[in-house]
């Protein structure tokens, strides 16, 4: 029998600012990895084929934890699993720096990968638990906050670069300042934690599927960006080098200004009109980097891009936290399970098809999936 779980003893705003600080600190982990491929590419001598067969172990990663953060998120709560999963996770990123060949890097990345699932599926549930607090929609605020801190992290990698500082001295930075904030934050979380064992794996049900694939196909786009972008600027635009983190800065910032608007919009033109817009504007972003591969024209279409998958994430995060038949935390572990595997896959996806024909050929390939999101979402009730 499911006990009845701890009230909250601090007022909406403390909670909005703790969770608000847990995105934060998420996206600058992450974006501090994306920051550094290029450079750990470089230090390992690694073709672009395989360096997609490298990035395959963050995908590895989550699906070993996929019978594990839905089912121990009703064992410990959302709270305890997002402190221990984020501690992890930002440890892990610290190793990613140390490997010295490419047996490490995968042993890494795949700790990674396991520890970024649980992250992401624990953040977004106290999102949630604060969204209910409101009463109305806050929850891409958050996403905005995460790609905020994704546009940081690029920006201190591009820092880190032009000084020349190894990646493995540049993630200790960023490690202890995510240790820092969890442990000034962690008091102001919500307890969500409640006498229920829960099943190990629950399948999402039809209207939690057709969320997950709108997330999967929108999601591969967002990690080709994380994972490419720069490596992309490089090989195919031939951006100067103080400039090959110029597109994936310019996604970032489209992206993060989206989602900090993405409730508004929803709100006035709905769910569904949102979704293909998105879709559309991704599509739209992709090929014209690809087809006008020059400085100017790609920054112009990775502002696209940016602005295209800013809102649909959070947006079917939401609606999952709604369900009707899953408790949230086991809803939005379904729905976000499938989206992360999107956001993971793509990049290693890029990289064997770049080994087969091009990078711009790869970039085609995920402009296609901006025109699935947009597709999916005309046909799903939502």
């Amino acid at each position: 029998m499911e006990a009845a779980i701890s009230p909250y003893h601090h007022s909406r705003t403390t909670l909005r600012i703790a969770v608000a600080a847990m995105f934060f600190m998420t996206g600058l982990c992450f974006s501090s990895w994306t920051s550094r491929i290029a450079t750990i590419q470089q230090t390992l001598d690694l073709s672009e084929a395989a360096l997609g067969g490298v990035l395959f172990a963050l995908p590895v990663g989550l699906m070993c934890s996929l019978p594990f953060s839905g089912w121990i998120i009703t064992k410990i709560g959302s709270r305890n699993l997002l402190v221990a999963a984020l501690v992890v996770y930002s440890l892990s990123l610290v190793t990613l720096g140390l490997a010295q060949n490419v047996i490490q890097l995968v042993i890494c990345l795949v700790i990674f990968g396991f520890s970024s699932n649980a992250v992401n599926i624990s953040v977004n549930t106290q999102a949630v638990a604060a969204e209910e607090l409101y009463k109305r929609p806050i929850l891409a605020s958050f996403h905005g906050l995460w790609s905020l801190a994704g546009f940081t992290g690029g920006l201190i990698g591009v820092f880190m670069m032009r000084m020349h500082i190894i990646p493995w001295h540049h993630f200790a930075i960023i490690l202890g300042i995510i240790l820092l904030i969890v442990f000034i934050t962690i008091p102001y979380l919500k307890n969500d934690k409640v006498v229920d064992s829960g099943p190990v794996f629950v399948m999402p049900d039809n209207s939690l599927i057709k969320l997950g694939a709108i997330a999967f196909c929108s999601m591969i786009c967002e990690g080709a960006m994380f994972d490419w972008s720069v490596i992309y600027f490089k090989k195919v635009v031939l951006a100067p080098i103080d400039w090959i983190g110029a597109g994936f800065t310019a996604f970032m910032a489209t992206m993060a200004l989206g989602r900090f608007v993405a409730d508004s919009f929803a709100h006035r033109f709905g769910l569904k009109r949102t979704m293909q817009i998105s879709g559309m504007l991704t599509a739209t972003g992709l090929l014209i980097a690809v087809i006008f591969p020059h400085f100017y024209t790609a920054l112009i279409g990775f502002l696209f891009v940016g602005a295209g998958v800013s809102s649909v994430v959070p947006m079917v995060y939401s609606a999952a936290g709604k369900s009707k038949t899953m408790k949230p935390g086991v809803a939005l572990a379904a729905v976000s399970t499938l989206g992360f595997m999107g956001f993971l896959i793509g990049p290693p996806i890029i990289g064997f098809i770049a080994g087969l024909a091009t990078l711009r050929a790869s970039f085609t390939l995920i402009a296609m999936m901006g025109i699935c999101v947009t597709i999916v979402s005309t046909k799903a009730k939502i």
